[in-house]
């Protein structure tokens, strides 16, 4: 039975809404709620299959494992005759701070979430918020830059191979665009079997440079003059070795590109094959599968490390790690053409092209699934930007932008990539040492404390050394910043109830009003003494001419964290002082009421009406308290969410305001 008394003299006509086979394409698998993507570090189907945990480690290692196209090369020209002593200490820092930091978040964010979600629970409210938007820029910076890094480095090592045209030298901008347009074509058109194609590039690109590496450290160690020469000149330029150990520990940091991957690694978990006896609370198998992958990795890369770093140190003259040098950013590209000869060298380059551009790639798709993770929750992002496609078409158009302000160099951009892999790494030891406190591990705590302290000493070290990191991301942050409150802004009159319940005690006052209208008085939760509640029912009898026999309820949003947006509301019903009250706790108060009048519409067929005061003080003001903390002009903006909810207006709940 409708309640509605009588329809409207001038009912607003509908808009339609017509979408362009472009815009339907363009918003294609668009889902309805937040967090579920496609994509490698996405959140997997209910029949998605997972996989062993050494084959989810090729994923993270086409992000962790490509750095060897690049790093021994930065190692070089960064800490010159110092560079294995330096990577030595990288390897330290990796196999006795960062594995252990990230072992732990994968036990407490097994679902994927990584160290920023677990900061996020640490620091709730608005400063969570805005914690959790400044560690995204950073890490928006991290997986960016890896984008057009290693893109920049793909086309160096096309470009250096000494069979590609002589037309390509000089186009490494064009060709770096060529390769971020050509990812974000694959996204455009779906990423699927990942992690089969990440299985295969791993094992051939680790396999080639087993040979290269171990070819190059017999070459070394078969020579013994060369290891002698090596050391005399790095005596001659320091004589005494607590100097040498000092500057290493100072030059390191610049290093701080062969820790990327642990990141990536706790991101990808969902992906790990667990236990038959794994439940979601407590994925005991997904966990350890999780730590093998970890481990393994740091073991693996660690090795790399440190046998590149010594043999591309002592087999190559310095000049070629310059600008303009053969070996500048493909130092074990330029061993392979020289041991094996160009045969042999090319396949290295196809090798290292393939696993860089797909390194992009995973980069890609950890961007697809961090944005959509956090953003739409906070109604900090645009309704497109739950589509995957419209945000590789801004991620495509960012890379682009990237690679032209930095001229497709790896050097410029080896400041800003280390910076965002420094800064969610220290992000995670603080986390994990703020975890410990809490669970009161004073051993762990302290532990983690050590470890969060020369994170801090690196990330801080190469700001001071390389200053356009933090530029490029704070510029990312500030972008963030300003879209996520023009998005919060924008989304204001949305609803924003993911469920609805009624306990049994509401469901039995609804039951009492069984011929309608549903009657609604909105009472602010702040006085609950029986004179505020029967002063409000007299008020509203006498503004909206109430029959003194109508059946009315009190309705009271109880607002808990104003930050939060989408959200559960569960209704109790209660009595105060002989008067039937509804209650929920929320994040706001329109558009909890908004979405609580569709609902008893829905599930009763009866039409409800609410009935306001008028809030004092200034509109604007309230309207600003609205945004901020989810109170204020609270009879309006109601009756804007149902609109905007509720075209037709003969279908709308009434709101009444005297």
């Amino acid at each position: 039975m409708s309640t509605l008394m009588r329809p409207p003299a001038e009912p607003s006509p509908r808009r339609r809404n017509r979408r362009s086979s472009f815009r339907q394409w363009l918003l294609e698998g668009m889902p309805e709620s937040a967090g579920k993507r496609q994509g490698p570090h996405g959140v997997p189907h209910e029949d998605h299959k997972p996989s062993s945990w050494w084959r989810v480690m090729c994923l993270t290692g086409v992000d962790y494992f490509s750095t060897l196209g690049y790093q021994p090369a930065i190692a070089a020209l960064a800490a010159g005759l110092l560079a294995p002593l330096a990577t030595i200490i990288l390897v330290v820092v990796t196999l006795a701070g960062a594995l252990p930091v990230y072992r732990r978040v994968a036990r407490e964010s097994h679902r994927g979430e990584g160290s920023i979600a677990m900061l996020e629970r640490l620091m709730p409210r608005w400063t969570g918020k805005l914690f959790v938007l400044a560690l995204l820029g950073f890490a928006a910076t991290d997986f960016m830059i890896t984008m057009t890094l290693s893109a920049a480095d793909a086309s160096a090592h096309l470009i250096e191979n000494p069979f590609a045209p002589p037309a390509l030298h000089g186009q490494q901008i064009t060709i770096t665009l060529v390769l971020i347009a050509a990812l974000g074509i694959v996204f455009l058109r779906g990423f699927k079997e990942a992690i089969n194609v990440a299985v295969v590039l791993v094992g051939i690109y680790l396999a080639l440079n087993a040979v290269v590496v171990g070819t190059a450290v017999v070459r070394v160690l078969t020579e013994g003059a060369m290891v002698t020469d090596w050391w005399g000149a790095l005596t001659t330029q320091h004589s005494n070795p607590l100097i040498m150990v000092g500057i290493a520990l100072i030059v390191f940091p610049k290093l701080a590109l062969g820790l990327s991957g642990f990141e990536t690694g706790v991101a990808v978990m969902p992906q790990v094959k667990g236990d038959p006896s794994d439940t979601e609370e407590n994925p005991t198998g997904r966990i350890r599968g999780t730590h093998h992958l970890l481990t393994t990795a740091a073991l693996i890369m660690s090795a790399f490390l440190i046998t590149s770093s010594f043999a591309t140190t002592i087999l190559i003259p310095a000049a070629e790690f310059e600008d303009g040098g053969k070996a500048n950013g493909r130092a074990l590209a330029y061993l392979a053409h020289q041991f094996f000869g160009d045969g042999f060298g090319t396949v290295y380059d196809v090798s290292t092209i393939a696993i860089l551009w797909f390194a992009g790639a995973s980069a890609m798709a950890g961007l697809l699934n961090l944005v959509p993770r956090y953003l739409p929750r906070y109604g900090m992002a645009p309704t497109w930007a739950r589509a995957v496609r419209p945000l590789v078409l801004v991620f495509t158009a960012i890379g682009f932008l990237i690679t032209w302000i930095f001229e497709a160099s790896v050097d410029a951009q080896g400041g800003a990539y280390a910076t965002g892999v420094l800064v969610l790494m220290t992000s995670a030891a603080v986390a994990v040492t703020l975890s410990a406190r809490h669970k009161k591990q004073k051993a762990q705590m302290w532990a983690f404390g050590i470890v969060s302290a020369v994170f801090v000493y690196t990330t801080v070290a190469n700001v001071v050394e390389r200053p356009d990191g933090i530029r490029i991301a704070a510029l990312f942050i500030v972008g963030i910043l300003v879209v996520s409150f023009a998005s919060r802004v924008g989304r204001s009159f949305e609803l924003r109830a993911t469920h609805v319940r009624l306990d049994e005690q509401a469901l039995e006052f609804l039951a009492d009003t069984d011929q309608g209208p549903i009657r609604l008085i909105a009472h602010e939760p702040k006085r609950l003494d029986s004179d505020r509640y029967r002063s409000k029912l007299e008020h509203a009898r006498a503004a909206n001419h109430l029959p003194e026999d109508a059946d009315i309820l009190f309705i009271e949003v109880v607002v808990d964290d104003s930050s939060e947006f989408e959200q559960e509301l569960d209704i109790h019903g209660v009595k105060r002082h002989g008067f039937k009250v509804l209650e929920v706790h929320s994040s706001n108060v329109p558009n909890t009421l908004a979405a609580i009048l569709l609902h008893l519409r829905n599930v009763t067929g009866l039409m409800p009406h609410i009935y306001f005061r008028w809030t004092e003080g200034n509109p604007v003001a309230n309207l600003t308290k609205f945004l901020f903390f989810g109170e204020g002009e609270i009879a309006p903006v109601t009756r804007e969410v149902l609109r905007e909810a509720e075209p037709d207006i003969t279908e709308r709940p009434w709101v009444h305001v005297g």
